[in-house]
């Protein structure tokens, strides 16, 4: 899979789907019972920072929140949609490919964006990057057995909207 390292990975310990699924469902609710003061983090140079991404639904439109993981890259936030490392894609980025824009939540505040895959040479630059802050990114990919979306959320601006 293009971007991703090819050479031979130990198989990671990923945790039972229940598990991976009660664990979201915690974070979301520490979120939510705290006003959004637990939950999110800022990403540093070393590990991948949390953020709150609500998007439309794509037959609903309803709002739907998750929280995910994220690194920067300049204005952009870039996160991976891997769906806990099972197959298929999250419904959280089936939803952006119908409806691209999104409202994020992060330590410093709300941010509109839009979504958009990273194809190619960017691709490969962002996986690398991830690479740097999660160590294991190859071997968990290689439990799919489809390419790992990556995902740019860029900002967006609305006239009527402060920035």
């Amino acid at each position: 899979m293009a971007g991703e390292s090819t050479s031979e990975v130990r198989a990671p310990r990923v945790p039972p789907r229940w598990f991976v699924r009660t664990a979201w469902s915690v974070h979301r609710r520490l979120y939510d019972l705290s006003g959004g003061r637990f939950g999110l983090r800022r990403p540093r140079s070393d590990r991948w920072g949390m953020m709150r991404l609500t998007t439309s639904g794509r037959r609903t439109c309803l709002e739907h929140s998750v929280i995910v993981a994220y690194i920067e890259d300049g204005p952009n936030l870039v996160t991976l949609a891997m769906n806990g490392w099972a197959e298929g894609d999250p419904s959280w980025w089936r939803n952006l490919r119908v409806h691209p824009d999104a409202t994020v939540n992060l330590v410093d505040g709300e941010r509109l964006v839009r979504a958009r895959a990273a194809h190619g040479h960017e691709r490969e630059r962002l996986w690398a990057a991830w690479r740097q802050t999660e160590h294991d990114v190859d071997a968990h990919a290689a439990l799919r057995s489809t390419e790992t979306p990556v995902v740019v959320l860029e900002p967006r601006y609305e006239p009527d909207r402060p920035a």
